[in-house]
């Protein structure tokens, strides 16, 4: 890390007054307030719709990064946007998890943004518990370093080796313990029922599949957040800067989804990708850790990681692509002499 952003921020202290901290958090609630009347009626989203959304969103922290970087100088500017492409990069691989499950469940199109807020929501809440408990741990020793680093290589081994074996992240949802203990507490109904999770069903309350839903995507949010808030440690150890970046790359989310719903199905090596960045920020983690025991280990600057993760997404991005045109031009001489 730079010289600076290790001194501000080297025992977890944040660069962040308790006034912008009230006020960064009213305004990630007005943020949420003013999505939730967007989904109040259900609705299916266009896509003039979506890309606006997304536009807005995707500009939002690059204007924040400028505000860091007049107010608090150049490296935690620098840290926040490393950090944001990297919580955003993972989140994307979140929205793919919630399209199997919208999917699985057969959400109809006018309720999955509704769905997706919920997520985005309870993805939210469990970050915060998980930043405080990370910021508590690094307070508590350096120990944490090697902690996050074991946590985030043994991620990116499992994501690797699941996409090596073209595994799905996730199986069958309705088959996942917390589902299936759901529905043993309480009937569900079954078909939907608007927006509405519960219902009067047979004089007795019954969940909808909608809350069966939100219950799926609410265990799925645990394990992003034992993902992501390592892997942004990694980068910045400042509290307020570690969670506005998981906020403003959630805050997003919904909309995305729908712009993003047709490419991430191309994306064929999106998860070997995200594997080798959560390695390299292992290693970084490690590293860092290593430097404050024995001051000769070199670390990572944070421009270096910057240019890393740049490198790997925009790799995948060209594999995929070219993937994707070589499995076509296979297919094509196939399609011709079925036609004949």
């Amino acid at each position: 890390m730079p010289v600076l952003a290790a001194d501000t921020a080297s025992s977890g202290s944040s660069i962040a007054s308790p006034g912008l901290w009230a006020v960064s958090i009213a305004v990630l609630l007005a943020l949420l307030v003013v999505d939730f009347v967007v989904t109040r009626k259900p609705h299916e989203v266009s896509m003039r719709e979506a890309v606006g959304w997304s536009v807005f969103y995707l500009a939002l922290p690059f204007v924040f990064a400028g505000y860091i970087w007049a107010e608090y100088g150049g490296p935690q500017g620098l840290e926040f946007v490393t950090g944001f492409v990297v919580e955003k990069s993972l989140s994307v691989d979140n929205l793919f998890v919630f399209m199997l499950i919208l999917s699985a469940f057969a959400v109809p199109a006018e309720l999955q943004q509704r769905v997706l807020l919920y997520g985005i929501v309870g993805a939210l809440v469990l970050r915060a518990i998980f930043i405080a408990a990370g910021a508590a741990m690094l307070q508590a020793g350096t120990w944490a370093f090697l902690v996050f680093g074991a946590v985030l290589f043994i991620t990116a081994v499992r994501v690797f080796r699941d996409a090596v074996r073209h595994q799905e992240p996730i199986g069958d949802v309705s088959e996942m313990r917390v589902v299936r203990a759901l529905r043993r507490w309480m009937p569900v109904t079954d078909s939907y029922r608007g927006a509405k999770l519960t219902v009067r069903d047979g004089g007795r309350r019954a969940l909808t599949p909608l809350a069966v839903v939100v219950v799926a995507v609410f265990a799925t949010d645990v394990v992003f957040a034992v993902d992501s808030v390592p892997a942004v440690y990694g980068i910045t150890e400042d509290p307020y800067l570690v969670f506005t970046t998981n906020a403003f790359a959630l805050l997003g989310l919904r909309a995305l989804y729908f712009v993003l719903a047709v490419a991430l199905s191309r994306l064929t090596y999106l998860n070997h990708g995200l594997a080798v960045i959560l390695a390299f920020i292992s290693v970084k983690l490690v590293l860092h850790w290593a430097h404050g025991v024995w001051p000769a280990v070199p670390e990572i600057p944070t421009t270096a990681s910057l240019i890393v993760i740049v490198l790997v997404l925009a790799t995948v991005i060209v594999a995929s692509l070219r993937r994707r045109e070589d499995t076509a031009a296979l297919a094509a001489p196939a399609d011709r002499g079925e036609s004949r």
